[in-house]
């Protein structure tokens, strides 16, 4: 019987979920799999081994040879390369509404964006929480237009200036982010047809900062 105390895999299959700011429930369904496959591989031990399909599409996401998840050296590298050049960052389907909010859905990556780790680390993100979402609206243009994807990074959870994607509720908000005085803060957007909204910090989670765009010309 195995235990799964005395597997290494599942110990850095979890490490990385957590890394990510991913859930197990997400990445079994990202896999084709039912919600609690991975919970069922990292607490019982079962199955004994993650399929080779499962094994390499979970190394290409989190961006790590396939032998950290228990399979054998690798001949070929996966998507990253052997020198570690990429990382891949999970798309989530949210949208963050550039407006008056969105209600959030589960934050279960259905795809994923690659990015150079040389590039991450000139900018200063080595070591960041990233995941990339959707805009929705028109309230943060010219900045950001509706249908731009960006670069949330969800380590920086501290009150500081800037764009900042919040929860306020059940809605998921992009605004900037800007001190209101104590215990208080101002949510401003870009276009000025939406006016500011000061709120109290306890009623706000900042999801995280935002730090790169993409968006079609």
């Amino acid at each position: 019987m195995v235990n799964p105390s005395d597997d290494p895999s599942r110990h850095r299959l979890l490490a990385l979920a957590q890394q990510r700011g991913v859930s197990l429930a997400g990445l079994s369904e990202m896999i084709g799999r039912n919600s609690s496959y991975l919970q069922q591989f990292i607490r019982k031990g079962s199955p004994r081994k993650l399929e080779e399909g499962d094994r390499r599409t979970l190394a290409r996401f989190f961006g790590v040879p396939e032998s950290e998840l228990g399979g054998g050296e690798e001949i070929s590298p996966p998507v990253t390369s052997s020198r570690g050049e990429w990382i891949e960052v999970p798309r989530l389907p949210l949208g963050a509404a550039a407006g008056p909010g969105a209600v959030a859905a589960d934050e279960r990556p259905f795809d994923s964006f690659r990015f150079s780790r040389r590039w991450l680390k000139e900018q200063g993100l080595s070591g960041a929480q990233l995941s990339t979402i959707r805009v929705q609206g028109d309230s943060m243009e010219p900045l950001l237009h509706d249908g731009d994807e960006i670069l949330v990074d969800r380590a920086q959870r501290a009150l500081r200036d800037g764009i900042h994607v919040v929860r306020l509720g059940d809605a998921l908000m992009v605004k900037r982010l800007a001190p209101a005085g104590p215990g208080r803060a101002t949510l401003l957007s870009q276009n000025y047809a939406y006016p500011p909204l000061e709120v109290a910090l306890d009623e706000l989670e900042i999801v995280g900062r935002v730090v790169w765009k993409s968006g079609r010309l």
